[in-house]
């Protein structure tokens, strides 16, 4: 019989804000729709019995409170892929329909601001 193996598990530290793809696993197995959503960190905490550290979530679609969620299945969603596309917008294209409709929004959003000159591109 063939043990089976075991991959190590990147351990992610969350904070208060972050933003998060949570998989439920017993929705996931089941079949059943509405397993995985983003969802918000709003707290941290240490589980008396086990005391392994579970968090608190605030899934963004519907506000619903989410408890004693396992890091395990939550993979954190970093502010850089958010704003890939703003950061990446071909500003030098005089068609507007080579950015990103949030490339663009941004774009409009920080013109109306009455900013002077747009932050450097990265």
């Amino acid at each position: 019989m063939t043990q089976p193996q075991m991959h190590a598990t990147r351990v992610t530290v969350y904070t208060k804000g972050d933003f998060a793809l949570f998989r439920d696993a017993k929705k996931f197995w089941a079949g059943q729709p509405g397993h995985t959503f983003v969802g918000r960190v709003e707290r941290s905490w240490r589980h008396p019995e086990t005391r392994k550290v579970l968090y608190d979530l605030v899934e963004l679609s519907s506000n619903r409170p989410v408890a004693g969620v396992d890091p395990a299945y939550m993979r954190l969603l970093p502010a850089m892929d958010a704003m890939y596309d703003i950061d990446t917008a071909p500003l030098s294209e005089p068609d507007t329909g080579a950015m990103t409709p949030a490339a663009v929004a941004w774009l409009r959003q920080h013109l109306v601001q009455g900013a002077a000159t747009l932050p450097a591109q990265r």
